[in-house]
């Protein structure tokens, strides 16, 4: 199967898994009308998002999986979902990110997406504990060459926290939450498994709620990148309110009424993919969200 083929099959169950979680379930024939597919290549999506655990299916369809508050997917399985909306977020917050400049990269699917485009940002100060991070820096540390690997100029100098490895890839506990209390950065990127005006940025992991505390204690500016999914999820453990966060990243599937709610309380709002949004800046300011 060709890479474009793979891509418009992420597409499909994207949409697939928001239909479902918007009308609280689906109906195959539904879906091959509304995606103008064949009732085989529905099945087969269908199967793929039931073995990673985010739908349920029943005769003729399927439906949500309640999932507990404690519940933590694995990091393949949350990189198989919002695919494209990821990408677009990574891309917009790559810009955020400046030359010589000392950042923090969380965990999560969407903050790795984001380190593999800033790797070839000369001297960045990288501190992360995100294991696949850590690694996308790595690979990309190195120049070939006939006497053997060459480090490449300009490359970052990261730091990996070490701690316990979570099922997300994610280094937490007391290991992790020293080095971070020690250090102090220009701007931290940190992805969430839910955002809520309530509950605020959440997790369903109790010790990487507390190593992502001292994350944005450690920050001068905190910038959330989160898909439009996860809003209005709410994980075991808050670990910070809207109001410390600076900037949140998201994309074109956020709802209009939830963009309101959040320019209101956040600093600012870049809507990543969509050409008509405008951040939304606290002192009046506005200006143009990512123009890709």
């Amino acid at each position: 199967m060709s890479d474009n083929q793979n891509l418009l099959a992420e597409q499909r169950r994207a949409l697939i898994l928001d239909e479902v979680r918007r009308h609280g379930g689906v109906r195959v024939n539904e879906l091959t009308r509304k995606l103008n597919v064949s009732d085989m290549t529905v099945r087969r999506d269908l199967d793929v998002l039931a073995r990673l655990g985010v739908v349920e299916k029943v005769h003729g369809g399927a439906v949500p999986v309640a999932e507990a508050m404690a519940h933590e997917p694995g990091f393949e399985a949350k990189s198989a979902l919002e695919p494209t909306a990821k990408e677009e977020i990574a891309r917009a917050a790559a810009r955020m990110a400046a030359q010589g400049g000392a950042i923090a990269l969380a965990g999560g699917t969407t903050v790795f997406a984001l380190a593999q485009r800033l790797v070839d940002i000369p001297d960045l100060t990288v501190v992360t504990n995100s294991v696949r991070a850590a690694d996308a820096f790595h690979c990309a540390q190195w120049n070939t060459s006939a006497a053997g690997p060459v480090a490449r100029p300009g490359a970052a100098t990261v730091v990996l926290t070490g701690g316990v490895r979570t099922p997300s890839d994610t280094l937490v506990g007391p290991v992790a939450d020293a080095a971070i209390r020690s250090l102090h950065f220009d701007v931290l990127f940190i992805g969430v498994h839910g955002i809520s005006m309530e509950a605020g940025l959440s997790t369903p992991n109790l010790a990487e709620a507390e190593t992502n505390r001292h994350f944005v204690r450690s920050a001068r500016r905190v910038v959330v990148l989160a898909d439009h999914t996860k809003w209005g999820t709410v994980g075991l453990s808050s670990f910070a309110s809207l109001d410390e966060v600076d900037t949140l990243v998201t994309d074109a599937g956020l709802p209009v009424s939830a963009r309101a709610q959040i320019a209101e309380r956040l600093p600012e709002l870049v809507v990543a993919g969509d050409l008509s949004a405008v951040s939304e800046i606290r002192d009046g300011r506005t200006g143009a969200a990512d123009a890709h």
